[in-house]
């Protein structure tokens, strides 16, 4: 007789383009974890050299390849290859924390929980010396509580979802598309809805480089034109949005100060110019697309150097 109680089978799927070392560590977190996986499949996306001596050393970890560049597709040939009840989610460059696991797994005992998202916060290097971009980071980036609440999706760096939803949502989308983003509300337009699980945290590193938040604003900024100016008045919209875009970090103050993210005048202030910084440059970006600038070319830049 079937024991009922038994717990279902979780299969992690991790996409990987030139980051071994990251990788490596992405790993051994989850070799650490309360809960492990019970296997782990990574998908190269056409890195430089296959990380076959990073992988080897993993048990029940298969190693497979994706021709077709983006993380959607890779994500895509992990689900194809795994046989998990449960399909976890993790970018090779984040750290799972110890309960990552364990927490989707208990969230997941109630059948009525189909999607999960969980926490997202940076790694930091050295708290007592904090960069702008990590303190920036802290406080703005990778709220993924704000993107179930309402925008109705959650980052595929951190997700968790049953086998049966992936085949009735589809496939996650190619390079040109917010994967995440399109996934997400894809699902929501099925009917299912995307749990929030806070115990199920992990830690992605911060940009060492303020031009790599640059290049994830020209993604999500071409991808956000594209469908404006399909819509009635959307150049209207757009133009509105950039103006308010500028002025914005001074309304931003208050959440500054009292964020629960950072700890003391150093990191606020970091995280001040940090915003002002990004705002500014996502304003002029916006005035860019608005008169003219292409905006397939600022999406497609999937293929990082080796790290």
């Amino acid at each position: 007789m079937q024991n009922r109680t038994s717990p279902a089978r979780i299969s992690v799927v991790i996409p990987h383009l030139n980051q071994p070392a990251f990788l490596a560590r992405c790993l051994a977190s989850l070799a650490q974890g309360q809960r492990k996986p019970d296997e782990i499949l990574v998908v190269d996306n056409g890195s430089a050299e296959m990380p076959e001596a990073t992988c080897a050393a993993h048990a029940g970890l298969r190693l497979l390849h994706e021709a077709e560049p983006g993380p959607g597709p890779a994500r895509n040939a992990g689900v194809a290859a795994s046989s998990g009840e449960i399909v976890a989610f993790i970018d090779a460059d984040c750290i799972a924390d110890p309960g990552w696991l364990a927490a989707a797994e208990a969230a997941m005992a109630d059948p009525e929980a189909t999607i999960l998202g969980g926490d997202v916060r940076i790694a930091i290097v050295d708290p007592r010396h904090p960069t702008v971009l990590e303190a920036y980071e802290s406080i703005y980036a990778y709220r993924m509580d704000r993107y179930i609440a309402r925008e109705g999706f959650t980052g595929t760096g951190n997700l968790v979802v049953r086998r049966h939803v992936l085949g009735d949502v589809g496939p996650f989308a190619g390079i040109s598309v917010a994967e995440d983003r399109d996934w997400g509300q894809r699902a929501g337009r099925k009917g299912y809805r995307i749990r929030y699980v806070p115990g199920m945290r992990v830690y992605h590193p911060a940009r060492s480089q303020m031009s790599e938040l640059y290049r994830k604003w020209d993604r999500h900024m071409a991808h956000d034109f594209v469908a404006a100016r399909g819509r009635r008045w959307g150049r209207l919209r757009w133009t509105a949005k950039m103006l308010a875009m500028g002025l914005s970090p001074f309304a931003e103050i208050p959440r500054i100060m009292m964020s629960d993210r950072v700890a003391g005048t150093g990191w606020r202030l970091r995280a001040f110019v940090g915003l002002l910084r990004i705002r500014l440059y996502r304003a002029a970006r916006m005035a860019w697309l608005l008169g003219g600038g292409d905006p397939e070319a600022l999406s497609g830049r999937w293929n990082r150097k080796p790290a």
